[in-house]
């Protein structure tokens, strides 16, 4: 029986990876950016199969998903001088493959550079007042700057969000104090605009009184009932002249 030549065999075996090499699957979300010789060849390819001619042709495979990059802390000082720490997350994806890969070497540590950098930029410019009232805001700024800046590179940037901003000790109970003296300060006020209400009313009430002097008696008539519900004691209470003036009057016309 002949022998099959090793020779032959060879080449079967080394044609075979050459095959396979050329046939390649893409996802959905992937795209491949072929350069052959050095060259980007047309537009990207994918999803599905594709045919790279190796070793002509080099395919680089670039996903499309949104990407979500966690900043470390920051140390950053604010524009009153505050010294805090803070992180963020940034969501960015590529919107054109071939832009990623031959303008900037390593697109996601690029971008994760420049998150931090202009975190760094932009809160040293504000005071800590706004830090903590006007995220928002400042998470639309800083989602404008570093989109700005990775448009070049075929990256778009959709959200930038400041996750914690961590205060020193001595800074949290100077704003603990600060807390609790509005807090005082809004229970006086409340408490002098309630004294300032309950005058006008006794004002009121002493203007009617002064129009009807009964109104007067009737009052402590009133007094009177009440403080016998409550306390089973002789009462000494002083009796206006008025009252029994017309007693008085008829006794002097009687004699």
């Amino acid at each position: 029986m002949q022998e099959f030549p090793i020779g032959i065999a060879l080449a079967v075996f080394v044609g075979l990876i050459i095959f396979f090499k050329w046939i390649n699957i893409l996802n959905e979300y992937e795209r491949g950016v072929i350069f052959r010789l050095g060259r980007v060849l047309g537009q990207p390819k994918g999803p599905g199969f594709v045919f790279v001619f190796w070793p002509i042709d080099r395919m680089v495979k670039v996903s499309l998903r949104t990407v979500v990059l966690d900043v470390p802390p920051q140390d950053v000082i604010t524009r009153d001088n505050v010294s805090v720490k803070v992180n963020a997350v940034v969501y960015f994806r590529v919107m054109n493959p071939v832009r990623a890969i031959i303008e900037i070497e390593n697109y996601i540590y690029a971008t994760s550079q420049l998150a931090q950098t202009t975190l760094r930029s932009m809160l040293g410019e504000v005071v800590l007042d706004d830090l903590l009232a006007e995220r928002e805001k400042l998470n639309q700024r800083l989602q404008e700057v570093i989109d700005r800046h990775t448009d070049p590179w075929g990256v778009k940037v959709a959200l930038v969000e400041v996750k914690q901003v961590d205060l020193p000790e001595s800074m949290q109970r100077a704003m603990a104090r600060q807390a609790e003296a509005e807090r005082e300060k809004r229970a006086k006020v409340i408490h002098a605009e309630g004294e300032f209400l309950a005058s006008q009313r006794l004002a009121d009430a002493a203007a009617v009184i002064q129009l009807q002097p009964a109104a007067l008696q009737l009052r402590y008539l009133q007094t009177l009932t009440e403080i016998a519900t409550e306390k089973n004691s002789t009462i000494v209470f002083p009796l206006p002249i008025d009252t029994i003036r017309m007693f008085l009057e008829k006794v002097h016309d009687d004699k």
